[in-house]
């Protein structure tokens, strides 16, 4: 325990460390995702517009991917993020793998959640005079708002875990901590401390994306 009181200054950095990587990923990977999971909707046959080529690319793109395990892929794209100049390690690295991880989850998250959209509601908006543009870009958003929050959400709570994997290959934040302070110094405390942490994190972002969502799906 004493151990533990002497490491709290790199556990909070640890924890500030796993904030910046999740915030910066969600960001990119959640832009990204957004992207790839309206182009999936868009062009899927009898969609607003339907590419049949451009959407079985797309989905044997995102298909190729998405299956891949984290650890897996951590190591598959460190060439590729050295080759950008972008190091081997640290949280610059977890930043761009995690990313890249991220937004094909996303991209079918999204899909998945525009496709419950009631047609009736498109029709209706077709009917209107609205641009299949405004549509799919202002009305079907903003009609599965609250499952794309809740999928948002679901993903914040994966990516707090990919940090946690990605500490494997010394890219920061709480998983590095919990390995080197606490697994590789036989230190039980420690390695908990840090779990402890993360659970903390996971369950004051479930909190808020919950109560998020119910307050958007009770208008």
């Amino acid at each position: 325990m004493d151990r533990l009181i002497d490491l709290l200054p790199e556990l909070w950095a640890a924890t500030f460390e796993t904030l910046y990587v999740v915030s910066l990923s969600l960001i990119f990977g959640g832009i990204a995702g957004l992207l790839l999971g309206l182009a999936l909707y868009a062009t899927r046959p009898g969609s607003l517009f339907p590419q049949r080529a451009v959407f079985g690319v797309l989905n044997v793109v995102v298909n190729f991917f998405r299956p891949i395990p984290f650890v897996i892929l951590l190591a598959a794209v460190q060439p590729i993020a050295r080759s950008l100049g972008i190091p081997g390690i640290g949280p610059e690295f977890g930043i761009f793998a995690i990313t890249l991880a991220s937004m094909f989850a996303i991209s079918r998250i999204v899909e998945q959640n525009l496709l419950t959209v009631r047609p009736g509601i498109i029709e209706a908006a077709r009917a209107a005079g609205a641009s299949r543009g405004r549509i799919l870009f202002r009305l079907i958003p903003r009609e599965a708002l609250g499952p794309l929050i809740l999928g948002y959400t679901f993903i914040v709570v994966a990516l707090v875990d990919m940090t946690a994997i990605a500490g494997a290959v010394a890219a920061g934040g709480l998983g590095e901590f919990a390995i080197v302070y606490g697994f590789k110094q036989f230190n039980p405390a420690v390695t908990w401390a840090a779990v402890l942490v993360i659970i903390v994190i996971v369950q004051a972002v479930q909190f808020l994306g919950n109560a998020l969502a119910r307050r958007v799906m009770r208008r």
